[in-house]
């Protein structure tokens, strides 16, 4: 099939999705519209809960895997919307829509570039895809599920909107629950100790700590605290304060070290991280899919946000049509020549990377 008709059709699939409610965990009405692409273009699929995957027709164990990978889910969308989040129209280039840039976008445009390959014979890698479930909730039942289901991944492209370019590298993710201590009492006595004095330093010490390790592609580890919390009423003077902070990890260091370094040095009764799996994530730049973008034109950066290369061990790349500081927001839309071009950037990069 002629791509631009693949990738018309692969528009034509992002509209249902936008239009077929998928919050995370909620996803089993567009794992439908997945499994009817797959049923209709003869492609032997398999359904893991709502994650629905498929290996390229001539699978070879001998040689390497290569996953394209992206979601389905997504977040509920805000209060300040104008539009029914769950319409999908064009206006002035614009596909509107809910999941339309994160990640419909690049999950169609990923879906029709395995479609092209997946009857090719002789390629350097075999291909999997998973379109997932549960990425927007860091659910137990997504990607990282499938894991332990597909076969053995080598290397991976996750679909996240980066206008095309390359995200050679992410930061992982830990967050801490933190206390500070006191003594309870009346607020009409003296109190030498009130906890939430005691934070006026520990809250200090987040600001200005600086973790010494950088990163040429990921820049520092960002820490920040998001969530603060005590006291029940005016009179009384709480036991403890809870401390909630976030940490954006750099490359330079793992979730683990990173909760070794601020249990053994933050000025607070007790820190806990929450989970360590959200790992940061990169691949060499002297990789092969990396070179290839290169060659085309496509400039390399460390992306801030999260995806699920944090649940991946092998190196990935992150790369899909669209633009990320529209994901989540009112009204939320990718430009339909964004897909056109995705299509026809995805398939001319793995062109460059599994044909001989």
């Amino acid at each position: 099939m002629p791509i631009q008709d693949l990738t018309q059709d692969a528009i034509s699939l992002l509209k249902k999705l936008i239009e077929t409610q998928s919050f995370s965990s909620e996803e089993d009405k567009t794992a439908l519209h997945i499994e009817d692409w797959f049923t209709r273009y003869k492609i032997d699929y398999k359904r893991t809960k709502n994650n629905v995957w498929a290996v390229n027709k001539h699978f070879d164990e001998s040689k390497p895997t290569l996953l394209l990978n992206s979601h389905h889910d997504t977040v509920k969308p805000n209060s300040a919307y104008t539009n029914n989040p769950l319409e999908a129209f064009v206006q002035d280039g614009k596909l509107y829509g809910l999941g339309s840039n994160d990640a419909g976008g690049c999950l169609v445009s990923l879906i029709a570039t395995f479609t092209h390959f997946y009857n090719q014979e002789n390629l350097k890698y075999n291909l999997v895809i998973v379109a997932s479930a549960e990425e927007e909730s860091s659910g137990p039942n997504g990607l990282n599920s499938m894991l332990p289901i597909i076969p053995k991944v080598d290397v991976a492209i996750v679909g996240e909107p980066t206008l095309m370019n390359l995200a050679v590298a992410e930061k992982g993710l830990v967050v801490f629950d933190a206390v500070i201590e006191g003594t309870p009492s009346h607020a009409a006595h003296p109190n030498n100790n009130n906890a939430i004095y005691n934070t006026i330093d520990a809250l200090q010490w987040f600001k200005d700590f600086k973790f010494e390790k950088g990163s040429e592609a990921l820049g520092n580890v960002k820490l920040t605290v998001t969530q603060i919390n005590a006291g029940s009423q005016h009179n009384v003077v709480p036991a403890h304060v809870d401390l909630v902070i976030d940490v954006r990890v750099n490359d330079a260091y793992s979730n683990a070290e990173i909760a070794d370094i601020l249990q053994e040095k933050a000025p607070v009764t007790s820190i806990k991280a929450r989970s360590l799996r959200l790992n940061s994530s990169s691949i060499p730049m002297e990789h092969d899919l990396v070179k290839a973008g290169i060659a085309m034109g496509r400039s390399t950066y460390g992306s801030p946000t999260l995806s699920d290369q944090a649940v991946l061990t092998c190196p990935s790349l992150k790369l899909g049509p669209g633009d990320s500081t529209r994901s989540h927001s009112a009204n939320e839309f990718i430009y339909v020549n964004e897909i056109e071009e995705g299509v026809q950037i995805y398939i001319e990069l793995l062109k460059n990377v599994l044909l001989e």
